[in-house]
C-alpha cells in the first residue's frame, strides 16, 4: 500500500490564521498539510477592513490583493455625541474586503507554495506522538492549532489557562449601496458601536459591536437615526452574522511540539479591529520560531505583538463603558484632530505613543476638561 509521506508540520483550521501559518511555513521551506472540517468559502461575521500593517504582513507572505478585489480607504472617521473627527493614515491606504474574497486569496497563495489543504476533514484530534485525523494517524514534527476560539486542540494539548478574558458580540450585515466617504467610519452610541467599511464601489460592510448578547443590528440603527436613514433604501445582500468578540490571554501559546494561532492563541476585542492583522504577524513570527528550532522566541514574540493593539482595544473600551467620558473625548478629539490623527497612526503602526508626547497633548487635556460632551 502507498502510504502519504509524513509533512513536517500538520496545521489544524483553514481559516486566515491557519492560512498565513501554513504559508509563512512554506517560505521558510517546511512541508505542511492543512487540516479544516468545512468547505470554502469560509466566512466569519468581522468588520473586512485590513489595516497598512495587517497588508504590510500579508506582502511578506506573498499575498497580494488585486485593486479591484476591495475597496481602498484613506483613514478613519470617528461620530457620535454631536461630535465628528477624521484622520488619514500617514504611510498607506488601508482596504475594506469581503473575508471570503481574503480566505480565497490566501488558499490560491497556499496552494502556490505547495501547502497540502485537506477540506471536509472532521474529527482531527491530538494523540500521543501526533494526530489522529480519521483514523490516520500522523506524526509531523510539529502541530499548529489554528482551530479557533472553541479551540479543541488548546485544550487537549493542555494550554487553556489564562491571565484574563471577556467577551463582548459582534453582527455583520452587508449592504449594496455605494460608500458615501473614503473613510472607515466608526459611530459611538450609548451601549453599542457600529462601523461601516466599504468594501466594494456599490457595497459597504455594516457590523455592531456591544456587550448585550440579545442586540441585533436592526434594533440597534434606530439609536443611530443618520445611518437607519442613509440605509432604508440600501438592499441587504447578505444576511445578519454574528460571532463572540473575546479578549483573551493565554499563560502560554505553545507546549512541546504544539504552538498556537490567531483567536485559538488568544485575542484582542473586536473593537481594535486587529484580528486578522495580528494572525498574519503571528505567522510570520511562529515560522521564524519554528526556523530557529525554539517555540520559546513565538512566546514572547507573540505577547510583543499583541501588546500594541491590546492597548488600543484598551483606551477604546474605556469610551464604551462611560457615557459622559465618551463624550467628553469625542468633543476634544474635535478640538484637536492631531492627537486623533497620531492615535490613528500607532493604531497602523506607523507611530509611537512617544510622538504624543508634545503641546498638542496638553491642548487635547485642557479641551477634554472644559468639554461638556454634546455640542
Amino acid at each position: 500500500m502507498k502510504t502519504r509521506p509524513e509533512p513536517d508540520i500538520c496545521v489544524i483550521g483553514g481559516g486566515p490564521a491557519g492560512l498565513a501559518a501554513a504559508i509563512a511555513l512554506r517560505l521558510e521551506g517546511f512541508s505542511v498539510q492543512l487540516f479544516e472540517c468545512a468547505i470554502p468559502p469560509i466566512d466569519k461575521a468581522c468588520g473586512e477592513g485590513l489595516m497598512p500593517d495587517s497588508l504590510r504582513a500579508l506582502r511578506e507572505l506573498g499575498v497580494s490583493i488585486p485593486m479591484n478585489a476591495g475597496f481602498p480607504f484613506r483613514g478613519v472617521r470617528f461620530a457620535g455625541a454631536g461630535h465628528s473627527v477624521v484622520a488619514d493614515f500617514p504611510a498607506q491606504l488601508a482596504i475594506g474586503l469581503r473575508r471570503t474574497v481574503l480566505h480565497k486569496l490566501l488558499v490560491d497563495r497556499a496552494e502556490e507554495l505547495g501547502v497540502v489543504l485537506r477540506w471536509g476533514t472532521k474529527g482531527a484530534r491530538l494523540i500521543r506522538g501526533g494526530l489522529s485525523v480519521n483514523g490516520e494517524t500522523i506524526r509531523p514534527k510539529f502541530i499548529v492549532g489554528a482551530d479557533g476560539q472553541h479551540s479543541l486542540i488548546r485544550r487537549r494539548g493542555g494550554l487553556d489557562r489564562t491571565w484574563r478574558e471577556t467577551r463582548r458580540y459582534g453582527f455583520r450585515r452587508h449592504y449594496r449601496i455605494a460608500p458615501s466617504s473614503p473613510y472607515m467610519e466608526m459611530h459611538w452610541g450609548a451601549r453599542s458601536q457600529i462601523y461601516i467599511t466599504p468594501v466594494s464601489e456599490t457595497e459597504i460592510c455594516v457590523a455592531l459591536t456591544s456587550r448585550d448578547p440579545r442586540v441585533r443590528l436592526e434594533q440597534e440603527l434606530r439609536g443611530f437615526p443618520r445611518i437607519q436613514s442613509r440605509l432604508s433604501s440600501a438592499q441587504p445582500c447578505s444576511s445578519e452574522a454574528g460571532a463572540i468578540s473575546a479578549s483573551r490571554a493565554l499563560r502560554s501559546v505553545w507546549k512541546g511540539r504544539l504552538a498556537l494561532i490567531g483567536d485559538a492563541s488568544g485575542s484582542v476585542d473586536a473593537i481594535a479591529g486587529e484580528g486578522l492583522g495580528l494572525s498574519f504577524r503571528q505567522a510570520l513570527a511562529l515560522a521564524r520560531a519554528f526556523k530557529a528550532g525554539d517555540l520559546s522566541q513565538y512566546q514572547a514574540a507573540h505577547r510583543k505583538l499583541a501588546r500594541r493593539p491590546s492597548l488600543m482595544a484598551s483606551l477604546m473600551l474605556m469610551l464604551e463603558k462611560h457615557g459622559a467620558f465618551q463624550a467628553r473625548v469625542l468633543a476634544s478629539l474635535a478640538k484637536n484632530p492631531d492627537v486623533f490623527a497620531s492615535l490613528l497612526a500607532i493604531h497602523a503602526g506607523d507611530g509611537s505613543f512617544l510622538d504624543l508626547c508634545s503641546p498638542r497633548l496638553l491642548n487635547f487635556g485642557l479641551a477634554f476638561l472644559a468639554a461638556r460632551g454634546v455640542a
